[in-house]
């Protein structure tokens, strides 16, 4: 399911996803969607969790108020959920995934990098910094700050114009169904680390020109795809 290795001078940049790329997340998401609908007398189930992935923050929030029932507004929603997640960055538990530190080191030594998650602005700055990672980000966006959420393209062509590099230069790094549908939309080539609690489907995964194995095996994919040490 690899396709062959494009010449190193084909790519010039990196944009990554965070939430299953850069950090353990993905349950707490769904853990909070859970919270909120349970609060209002609503069952959340992996059904909801698979329909809202990769969806932005405004979207997923109008979906929850809708299927809760709830009292709140979307916006309101979503500053609850939110919320619930800063305090769990606060309490530990948004720890980085292994070997992503050094993934994200050695990959901007190389070439510019960017985020395209689709985390609030407010989630995303609070977890690079909390983890030292926002010095190494020449870029991130927010699919909250593009028209459309994945797995339309938008984040993924924004964080590229915000490098100043054409999609077809950059490399993409990608977990979910959606996420890998974003980037291969936007004419990236996509190197896939599939999510192992949430497995992304086949025909998003036949898009990707990697599928790796661990986070390692995406540092030598992305760094053997990329000119030397800037």
């Amino acid at each position: 399911m690899t396709q062959p290795d494009r010449p190193n001078s084909a790519h010039s940049a990196v944009v990554f996803d965070m939430d299953g790329v850069l950090v353990e997340s993905e349950h707490l998401w769904e853990r909070m969607w859970t919270r909120f609908a349970a609060a209002r007398g609503r069952t959340w189930t992996g059904q909801e969790t698979r329909q809202v992935q990769g969806m932005s923050a405004p979207e997923w929030a109008a979906f929850l108020a809708e299927f809760s029932e709830a009292a709140e507004s979307a916006v309101e929603t979503e500053r609850i959920v939110v919320d619930d997640m800063i305090t769990a960055l606060d309490d530990g538990e948004i720890d980085l995934l292994t070997g992503a530190e050094k993934m994200v080191t050695d990959v901007a030594a190389r070439a510019p990098i960017a985020l395209a998650s689709s985390a609030p602005r407010r989630l995303i700055d609070a977890v690079l910094d909390r983890h030292g990672l926002t010095p190494h980000f020449s870029a991130t966006v927010s699919s909250a700050e593009v028209p459309r959420g994945k797995p339309s393209p938008d984040v993924y062509l924004a964080a590229a114009e915000k490098l100043g590099h054409e999609p077809q230069h950059c490399l993409a790094v990608e977990d979910s169904s959606n996420g890998l549908r974003a980037a291969a939309r936007a004419g990236m080539t996509v190197v896939a680390i599939p999510n192992g609690d949430y497995p992304p489907a086949e025909d998003a995964l036949a898009g990707a020109a990697h599928i790796a194995t661990d986070l390692d095996d995406v540092r030598l994919k992305l760094v053997g795809s990329l000119p030397q040490a800037r």
